[in-house]
């Protein structure tokens, strides 16, 4: 009897230790190691879709339409709701939906900010406007609504 457990255990440690599997190591993309699509995607605009006035007039309406909920300031609710919506060929936003939510306070508030957002210059493609689909996160709580770069040098597009 007392051959039994010591029987169990020796049959059942080898299984144990064939079930594991190693970690896979995580995907390091670095800039000089990537490899450019074969040929660029159809629906890839030219143009990319841009704020009238650029990214600081973007900064200024955040900051002047983002009302920061109450329910969320007195929970010191702080981050970005992550809003997807499209810019339609003739520049209007639409089909506006939160990606990722922060609480349902901010992200009602994102969407209604997305609202009131005034028509975009449309994206381009071989010189025609074209409707795309624009990630953006609206920031709650935070000092800077977003931040602006100077490219360096001309942005393209492939």
């Amino acid at each position: 009897m007392k051959i039994f457990p010591l029987l169990l255990l020796l049959v059942g440690l080898p299984t144990a230790v064939w079930a594991q599997q190693p970690a896979k190591a995580p995907v390091v993309l670095k800039p000089g190691q990537m490899q450019a699509q074969a040929k660029p995607a159809a629906n890839r605009p030219d143009v990319p879709p841009q704020f009238p006035g650029g990214a600081q007039a973007m900064n200024d309406f955040f900051q002047k339409q983002v009302k920061y909920p109450a329910v969320a300031r007195d929970k010191s609710i702080t981050g970005n709701v992550v809003t997807t919506f499209t810019v339609e060929a003739d520049g209007r936003v639409s089909n506006s939906a939160v990606t990722t939510s922060l609480s349902p306070e901010c992200d009602a508030e994102a969407l209604r900010v997305l609202s009131q957002m005034p028509a975009w210059k449309p994206a381009t493609r071989k010189g025609q406007p074209v409707a795309v689909q624009v990630r953006l996160p609206v920031p709650f709580g935070n000092s800077t609504i977003i931040e602006v770069e100077k490219p360096k040098g001309k942005m393209k597009y492939e």
